[in-house]
């Protein structure tokens, strides 16, 4: 995994990723999109996920106080152009914590594979806790819920 080509590593208002997969397009789209498998990779709740834009599903996730994440992440999918791109927006669903962000996953052919770049974007340089889940997320994706996607293609026929 690596940033993706043109991101500036100061830019503390995104998160970009990106990672190559050994599975053909269609196949990380199903791993994005089908309620089941996502399910298996993202958090609870991705299997009410349906892909409609203006749909919403609530997923949850262990709370981090310091960065004040209540652990519910209400989800609104925005765009999406099959095999190509899926855009969400995500905000916590206590109102006493302003993130809003908008994660776009993008698809790119690359061989017999599919480069998958991630772009997590709208957190708050200004907001200290804001810098703390940019911090913990960017972990996140990198450590466990992009790896956990690897795992998921592995698993498909």
């Amino acid at each position: 995994m690596s940033t993706a080509p043109g991101s500036d590593a100061d830019d503390l208002t995104t998160i970009r990723v990106d990672q190559f997969f050994a599975h053909p397009p269609a196949k990380v789209w199903r791993a994005l999109t089908d309620p089941g498998l996502l399910a298996r990779w993202q958090m609870p709740g991705a299997e009410d996920f349906r892909l409609e834009v203006g749909h919403r599903y609530r997923m949850t996730s262990v709370p981090r106080p310091h960065s004040r994440f209540s652990g519910v992440v209400e989800v609104r999918v925005l765009a999406y152009d099959i095999e190509r791109m899926l855009s969400v927006r995500w905000t916590d669903a206590d109102p006493a914590n302003p993130a809003d962000w908008t994660i776009t996953w993008t698809l790119e052919q690359e061989g017999r594979g599919t480069r998958l770049f991630l772009v997590h974007e709208g957190f708050d340089p200004d907001d200290p806790a804001q810098l703390m889940a940019r911090k913990i997320m960017d972990g996140g994706w990198r450590g466990h819920v992009l790896p956990a996607l690897g795992q998921a293609l592995e698993q498909l026929r």
